[in-house]
């Protein structure tokens, strides 16, 4: 959270731990944007291509509608789409003997790269509670564990995730939310000023000022004691203070830290419900865009690793994103349909290549 102290601010570490606390449990912004991105992209289905024909009796494409006992295909996925939000980084492990059986995601904060002497992975620990199990490859070299990540400019072995570069935003954001809780518990205004007038110079003893902080603490502040009338004896007298509407408005404030969360995963505010951001003439566009902008690219870079990944143990097999299966594209593909109908020089071959359709 962002604290002011010594004209300096103090940022979350970026560490799992820390970002996953302060951005995804206690931030309404970047937890609405990584849902929207897990259940977006899990809800995109793959499909298994054998020698470029589909095949859904395939035993790869059964692993992926069932990867394991306790997880549907959409909801390994929406795991694995979450972790890569979050931590940049996202871990799914091969259980079988000869060819795959099983596949499951792995927690990020708990998988750590073992370095060959090339300098790239050839291991990987699997930490508990202290206690760690170590993952190697195949006797053919083959890695039972796949490691999804988005590119980092600093770190060969690890992904860099929105989260971690929105996390300045995200701390604006929660901080002008805990500002805004301490005004309505002090009834929006910084208290007051207690003035002792006594003449002669008199002042209270040490004694008197903290019974006398003491009970102003205890029967007048707090929300349960807004607008309660003040006692005071003789001599005493209450000063208000308040504070200008500028200091009072952080509204645009958290919605400028909320926009910038949202940039930071390619989320349009728009669909976020955040004011201000005429960008998209309409939430259909906005739809649209985030769809083609942000998870189409992340749904084609899965389903290439996981090509690429489980080709060793289902050769000539190709994972595939079924996008044309989502209904947020489909005005698109009713456009593609209707101009590939118009083009009359084309041959029905070529249309149907050109649609993406089999035959």
């Amino acid at each position: 959270m962002l604290l002011s102290g010594v004209g300096r601010a103090r940022w979350t570490p970026n560490d799992y731990a820390s970002l996953a606390r302060e951005g995804y449990q206690k931030n309404a912004v970047a937890y609405r944007c990584i849902r929207m991105i897990a259940e977006a992209a899990a809800s995109a289905p793959f499909a298994v291509f054998v020698e470029g024909v589909r095949d859904e009796a395939h035993p790869l494409a059964r692993l992926i509608r069932r990867p394991n006992p306790e997880q549907s295909g959409a909801e390994l996925m929406e795991a694995v789409y979450g972790a890569l939000q979050v931590s940049g980084n996202a871990w799914v492990e091969a259980v079988g003997d000869e060819v795959p059986e099983e596949l499951w995601a792995l927690r990020s904060d708990r998988v750590k790269v073992v370095p060959g002497r090339s300098g790239w992975p050839e291991a990987w620990e699997y930490c508990v509670d202290g206690r760690s199990a170590r993952i190697g490859r195949a006797a053919d070299g083959w890695a039972p564990v796949m490691q999804l990540k988005l590119w980092h400019p600093l770190d060969d072995w690890y992904g860099l995730s929105p989260l971690e570069a929105a996390a300045q935003g995200v701390d604006a954001h929660n901080a002008a939310g805990a500002w805004n809780k301490a005004l309505l518990d002090n009834a929006a205004r910084p208290s007051g000023a207690l003035v002792y007038g006594a003449q002669k110079g008199e002042r209270l003893t040490d004694g008197q000022f903290e019974a006398l902080k003491d009970q102003l603490s205890s029967a007048y502040s707090g929300t349960e004691n807004a607008g309660r009338p003040i006692l005071l004896e003789g001599g005493m007298d209450w000063k208000p203070l308040s504070l200008t509407p500028a200091e009072m408005d952080f509204v645009a404030g958290k919605h400028a830290a909320a926009r910038e969360i949202a940039l930071a995963f390619g989320v349009p505010p728009q669909l976020l419900g955040i004011p201000g951001d005429a960008t998209y003439a309409n939430y259909r566009e906005a739809n649209t865009a985030f769809w083609r902008q942000t998870i189409a690219p992340l749904v084609r870079k899965a389903a290439g690793a996981m090509t690429g990944w489980l080709e060793g143990r289902f050769p000539g097999c190709e994972v595939r994103a079924d996008l044309e299966a989502v209904p947020a594209l489909q005005p698109e593909r009713d456009a593609l349909w209707a101009r590939l109908e118009a083009a009359s020089f084309l041959t029905d071959e070529e249309r149907r290549r050109m649609a993406g359709v089999e035959g």
